[in-house]
């Protein structure tokens, strides 16, 4: 099992990064909330979950990638969860930060986690129900930590980045520009991770 990978941070989306350990290149699945946190910087370490998928053809082995332990237990705990799978839990990590997180299922905020795209009522109840207590009483809440906005430059780069963010997550590429430039016309100071944050509650 992987615990953590520490190495050179040689490519970054909103939605992977590519570190080199070893002389080995690791393509780990990031939430916005590691993107923010790992951007800028040449070295990482990134906690590791590893998924593996078995059954005929369609095997596959994905490593998923969180800047501190405690999203790395948020995303672990929602996947455990009836109705959510690795793309939903991550989506929701982008959504807000594991503090935010934390707050919503403690407050059973059905709201703000139905806001998330592909989460619908009955599942955002499943959420609170099955891990209100489970963060309560873990250190989960105590130490998850918000990220910090870093503002992007170039509005083009922005524009980019979160359609291929998106398009990651499983959006079509269409609609994910659509949006992504409805929010960049209104607020085009936006950060690429506030940029793909809104658009997860805006798009269809």
């Amino acid at each position: 099992m992987i615990e953590y990978i520490r190495g050179e941070l040689t490519d970054i989306t909103p939605a992977l990064a590519v570190v080199e350990a070893a002389g080995v290149g690791y393509a780990l699945n990031i939430s916005l909330n590691t993107y923010t946190a790992i951007q800028n910087k040449k070295e990482v370490l990134l906690y590791v979950h590893e998924a593996l998928v078995a059954g005929g053809r369609d095997d596959s082995f994905t490593l998923y990638g969180f800047a501190d332990k405690q999203e790395r237990e948020l995303y672990r705990q929602l996947i455990t969860v009836s109705g959510v799978g690795a793309n939903t839990a991550r989506m929701i990590l982008s959504s807000c930060t594991p503090a935010e997180l934390c707050s919503v299922i403690a407050n059973g905020d059905e709201r703000t986690l139905k806001s998330v795209k592909g989460i619908g009522l009955r599942t955002a109840q499943r959420i609170i129900v099955d891990l209100k207590d489970k963060i309560a009483t873990s250190d989960i809440a105590a130490k998850a930590v918000g990220s910090t906005e870093t503002a992007v430059g170039i509005d083009n780069e922005v524009r980019s980045e979160a359609i291929s963010a998106l398009t990651m997550l499983g959006f079509s590429p269409a609609p994910s520009a659509k949006v992504v430039g409805e929010i960049l016309k209104q607020q085009p100071q936006l950060p690429v991770e506030q940029v793909v944050k809104l658009a997860l509650k805006l798009i269809k």
